[in-house]
């Protein structure tokens, strides 16, 4: 019966949502060319606001759990594991604060309104990960940016999304340069439970009903640590020690 509601939720979902990204588009445009960043910025926080009322209509709930008050005087590289792409804009409008950038796989750079825009235009970085020659100057630059404005990179050392819930090994190799370019910044380690099920038919029917729930760690401070290794490995057991998968 939840599979069969599924059907016309989410043909109501894909058709509210698409108009949502097409609408913000020229917005985006707009702002961005005629009154700059600040401006832009403001549009790209309400389009995330946007998207997550999209899922309300699958019966989507979205929470979070954080006791932690996160400066906004440092940069943040906030390491989360990944379920799909809804874990995205929550991520982007509660933090958004921070000045939220991504780094993500080069082919989300075109083709898709809206999202694209910002990852081109809103100091995102997009790499190759097929390409080390492309992605590692690309990392270098992304990371001395973070530095430079006190704003907030995420990043899924995973690469890729889990489509159950159980988390990959983490690839730390683009945290590592993050980390080296970024001296002042805090970690902010964030775990990401049930985002998987809202892609558990497929893309078509969406999953229906669930609760996507964000939970945010101790953010630590990477000019603490000497032991960068141990850090990685603190980091990603932290994440991972959290995850529920049921």
């Amino acid at each position: 019966m939840r599979k069969i509601l599924a059907y016309p939720l989410s043909v109501l979902y894909y058709i509210v949502f698409g108009m949502t990204l097409v609408f913000f588009h020229p917005i985006q445009w707009f702002c961005f060319n005629v009154f700059g960043y600040q401006a832009f910025k403001k549009t790209v926080d309400a389009l995330q606001f946007c998207i997550m009322r999209c899922l309300n209509l699958l019966g989507t709930r979205i929470s979070w759990d954080n006791p932690y008050e996160i400066s906004t005087d440092k940069p943040l590289l906030i390491v989360s594991n990944h379920q799909s792409m809804y874990d995205i804009s929550p991520i982007m409008w509660y933090l958004r604060k921070h000045h939220v950038k991504f780094v993500s796989k080069q082919e989300l750079g075109k083709g898709i309104p809206s999202v694209s825009y910002n990852l081109r235009h809103g100091g995102s970085v997009l790499i190759d990960r097929k390409n080390p020659r492309q992605s590692l100057p690309a990392m270098i630059k992304f990371g001395e940016y973070l530095e430079a404005t006190n704003r907030a990179g995420v990043i899924f050392p995973e690469g890729t999304r889990s489509k159950d819930g159980y988390p990959k090994p983490f690839k730390t190799r683009g945290l590592e340069i993050l980390m080296k370019k970024t001296p002042s910044a805090l970690i902010v380690p964030i775990t990401v439970n049930n985002s998987w099920k809202m892609l558990r038919y497929g893309k078509f029917p969406m999953g229906i009903g669930n609760h996507i729930k964000f939970t945010v760690h101790k953010p630590l401070e990477i000019a603490n640590f000497t032991d960068k290794q141990a850090l990685l490995a603190t980091v990603e057991k932290t994440i991972t020690d959290a995850i529920r998968v049921n």
